[in-house]
């Protein structure tokens, strides 16, 4: 996966693509904020039903 640097600096690329491909995604579970990247994590893991592991790939392959 990304480090947190690479991830807080191409957020709002990578918020966008994951709202167009789970359009279940809302604003709200897609806040980041700095020192929370595993809560965040957490939150898309039960709102999108994927393991760590397949969202992991998912956030690489975007």
């Amino acid at each position: 996966m990304k480090n947190t640097t690479e991830l807080l600096g191409n957020w709002k690329e990578l918020k966008g693509k994951l709202k167009q491909k789970y359009a279940k995604l809302t604003d709200d579970d897609m806040l980041l904020v700095e020192g929370k990247q595993e809560e965040l994590m957490g939150r898309l893991q039960v709102k999108l039903g994927k393991s760590k592991e397949e969202l992991q790939k998912i956030l690489t392959s975007l």
